[in-house]
């Protein structure tokens, strides 16, 4: 279970910031970043014992869980980049950029500024304003960051089940945007949607498929 060991060390007077992405993979749809503090470790002992990866907590779970983080005495930000943003960043970059905007989300709104963040995965971005610190497998480890990672994975699955609602036929509120059977046979049968991410290579490979076939 993630604990607050990496924080620790980082002293008693920081304030650290967690965070974690959703919604890399998918082939649609944005990517989704948060940020978490738990200032002075303040969190309750109940919410404490709980919160885990996203990945390893059923949709009920990480729902109630989300509900009772946003009810606490926890510091978060949650930001976005849109498709049409990693096709023309990189899905990488656009994911500093959303964790970048969840970072200025905290602050206007709590009113504090981070003097680290940890960062889940093995790169970091570039020019960010506070000293940053990689943690692999950060979302096991470290429970801002864990706590982070509850919150955009909860806050991503709500944007695709709205967008699924505008686009019926791919199932987005089952498969979050990922290239399963039903996702690869809406495509062959609708197209691309103003939400796929074209430079992802099953997309792209559609589109010249399509430009192909209106040049035969």
């Amino acid at each position: 279970m993630p604990d607050f060991a990496i924080e620790s060390r980082l002293g008693n007077n920081a304030t650290v910031f967690g965070f974690d992405e959703a919604g890399r993979g998918p082939w649609c749809g944005p990517v989704v970043a948060a940020c978490a503090c738990w200032q002075n470790q303040d969190i309750p002992v109940s919410l404490k014992q709980q919160i885990d990866d996203s990945k390893k907590l059923s949709g009920l779970k990480r729902e109630r869980l989300f509900e009772e983080i946003k009810r606490s005495s926890c510091i978060y930000g949650i930001g976005y980049a849109s498709a049409e943003e990693i096709d023309s960043l990189n899905i990488l970059q656009a994911t500093f950029l959303a964790m970048k905007r969840a970072m200025e989300n905290a602050c206007q709104t709590f009113h504090i500024k981070p003097t680290h963040a940890l960062i889940d995965g093995n790169r970091l971005p570039k020019d960010w304003p506070v000293p940053c610190q990689c943690v692999i497998k950060g979302d096991h480890l470290s429970l801002s960051v864990a706590t982070a990672s509850i919150l955009a994975k909860v806050t991503r699955d709500r944007i695709m089940c709205e967008l699924a609602q505008i686009y019926p036929h791919y199932g987005w509120d089952r498969n979050a945007g990922y290239g399963t059977k039903e996702h690869i046979q809406a495509l062959a049968q609708h197209g691309i949607t103003p939400y796929h991410r074209r430079s992802y290579a099953p997309i792209k490979a559609l589109i010249e498929q399509m430009v192909a076939k209106n040049t035969d």
